[in-house]
């Protein structure tokens, strides 16, 4: 069973449309399940983001899904790090790469659960030092009360 989602993080996600939600939880779901231990930070800066670390660092993430206002991303933050066979990866930064995310198939397949895990692997060998932080939901999120 999936965590519920952070309330800070929820009242921004309840602002966009419908489809865009359902993918999100769905895609969220579908990362948690695949790396149980993952903690979630929270932001809404240009984009309401969530993201999958090894350990309670930005740094030591592995995934992201950053919601835009209409579309979503599965976001890989040492994407040009990572071997992908498959050329699924897209953008041009020194070091994120995404892959566009439309429906359920853009990610629930072998060749992208695949690449996940290649991620998850390359963040635990990659990680500083190892963490006792796991499975925990940090909302850096600010929002007026």
């Amino acid at each position: 069973m999936t965590k519920a989602i952070h309330p800070d993080f929820q009242y921004f996600l309840d602002l966009k449309e419908e489809s865009l939600i359902e993918l999100y939880k769905d895609l969220r779901s579908y990362l948690l399940d695949l790396y149980p231990e993952a903690n979630e930070l929270l932001y809404h800066t240009h984009a309401l983001t969530s993201v999958y670390t090894i350990s309670e660092k930005l740094s030591d993430g592995f995934c992201m899904i950053p919601i835009y206002t209409a579309h979503l991303n599965l976001g890989f933050h040492k994407g040009t790090l990572l071997d992908d066979p498959h050329k699924l990866l897209q953008g041009t930064g020194k070091l994120i790469r995404h892959i566009p995310i439309t429906n359920k198939k853009d990610y629930r397949n072998p060749k992208v659960k695949k690449l996940i895990k290649i991620a998850i692997d390359f963040a635990i060998e990659d990680m500083d030092k190892p963490t006792k932080s796991t499975a925990k939901i940090i909302s850096k999120i600010k929002r007026a009360k």
